[in-house]
């Protein structure tokens, strides 16, 4: 396990809410994407290495990436790259998806209320989570980032959670698997927990206010300081 806290890992205020990710961080759905986004590149034009996919993509709203593809390969094809990408990713996922490893077990040792926050859209979350199982357990308390004017690394889709579920943000953990998305925590005020078990590496994840772990199971330990 790894656990390595930033400057200021722990808050003084009790923690009442906790937002996940969703990608990478309730479903295992992160390598697959960053296969998919390799195939694309090689298909359309734009040779990517699983580096650069994390880098550029990994966390980063619809309109991000979108606006990276249109700069390098046109309005048309980056149309059509990421409509391939939605059909091949919800074919990929209707083949088989599970939650991220330990995910089960660290939702059932929370103690304190849960949503999602994700860069995807509410339709993609209705999907994965559906798949996995995980759906009904987060209904009614699922956010995106369509829902606010700018996605991660800016703070609004974590600050639109806490002010609907009504937690202030000094008293919210998030749970996030991306570079963009530990940057919009801190930038939120929100105490940051980056999860290593996925693509991004770990050092893409540390920094002031943010424990950084690799074992989901060991979750409801660190949001406790233990």
């Amino acid at each position: 396990m790894t656990s390595r806290p930033g400057s200021h890992a722990a808050g003084s205020e009790p923690i009442e809410l906790v937002i996940f990710d969703c990608d990478g961080v309730l479903v295992d759905t992160e390598h697959l994407a960053v296969r998919l986004q390799i195939a694309l590149g090689a298909e359309l034009g734009w040779q990517l290495t699983s580096d650069e996919v994390v880098r550029r993509f990994i966390g980063r709203s619809k309109e991000s990436i979108i606006d990276q593809l249109t700069e390098r390969l046109g309005a048309q094809a980056a149309g059509l790259w990421w409509s391939r990408l939605v059909r091949r990713h919800r074919d990929a996922v209707d083949l088989g998806l599970d939650p991220v490893d330990g995910l089960p077990e660290a939702l059932a040792a929370l103690t304190v209320p849960a949503c999602v926050a994700s860069s995807g859209s509410h339709e993609k979350m209705r999907h994965t989570l559906g798949r996995t199982g995980l759906y009904d357990m987060f209904a009614g308390r699922i956010f995106s980032a369509s829902e606010v004017p700018r996605g991660k690394p800016a703070p609004d889709l974590f600050l639109y959670a806490a002010r609907r579920m009504g937690v202030a943000p000094a008293a919210c953990a998030v749970v996030e698997d991306s570079g963009p998305g530990v940057a919009a925590a801190r930038a939120a005020g929100m105490r940051a927990f980056g999860y290593a078990g996925g693509p991004t590496p770990a050092e893409r994840l540390e920094g002031p206010g943010t424990v950084v772990f690799d074992d989901m199971r060991d979750l409801p330990h660190l949001l406790a300081g233990r």
